[in-house]
């Protein structure tokens, strides 16, 4: 088992969700998705944005970094109106269903956010995610205000912080062993995998 911890206005984040399942398949590793909100870790840090954009020079990189390895995966990119965008409620949605229906919804969000430079925190574009991925937005809407899924994400936060969770993409494995970012995905179903052998 590999849980996979992300947040949706984590660029890398995107690249990670759309390729993890088919490189954990071949891999023979179960994924559980986990989404969360980095805001409270960066904070606790001392950062008061995305520690990727603080320096001009690093934020060009990102987004020049980003959008070559979409090319080269062959996946959509487009930059976001604004970033980091709020991801609170895209993460509300993500936890408002089972653990199995969350892939699905999740990469619909991330392809709006990412794939077409969308604001997720706009409840229309919210919606869209939601319906695309088979689930009614209504429902789905009403489920993010209750006190149940606040506190799952407030839970999940806790959680990422105490296995040392500091950024996402972030992967761990069933032994605890945490890698971090998308250039790490292989390194880590590797691990999981051979573990899982042993």
């Amino acid at each position: 088992m590999l849980t996979f911890w992300y947040d949706f206005t984590s660029t890398y984040s995107y690249l990670a969700a759309l390729r993890i399942e088919d490189e954990a398949a071949r891999c023979g590793v179960d994924v559980l998705w986990r989404p969360l909100i980095l805001g409270p870790i960066f904070a606790e840090a001392g950062f008061k944005t995305s520690p990727n954009i603080i320096d001009p020079a690093k934020a060009r990189y990102m987004w020049r970094d980003l959008a070559r390895r979409a090319e080269g995966r062959g996946l959509p990119f487009k930059m976001p109106p604004d970033f980091p965008m709020r991801s609170i409620n895209a993460a509300r949605a993500a936890l408002a269903v089972s653990d199995t229906e969350r892939p699905g919804l999740s990469r619909a969000i991330f392809e709006r956010g990412f794939g077409e430079g969308r604001d997720i925190n706009d409840p229309a574009v919210l919606a869209e995610a939601v319906a695309a991925a088979g689930h009614d937005p209504a429902l789905i809407k009403e489920r993010i205000g209750t006190a149940e899924v606040k506190e799952a994400l407030r839970s999940a936060v806790s959680e990422a912080r105490g296995q040392g969770v500091f950024g996402a993409p972030a992967f761990i494995c069933a032994d605890g062993e945490l890698f971090w970012g998308d250039d790490r995905l292989a390194d880590a179903l590797e691990w999981a995998a051979s573990r899982a052998a042993a």
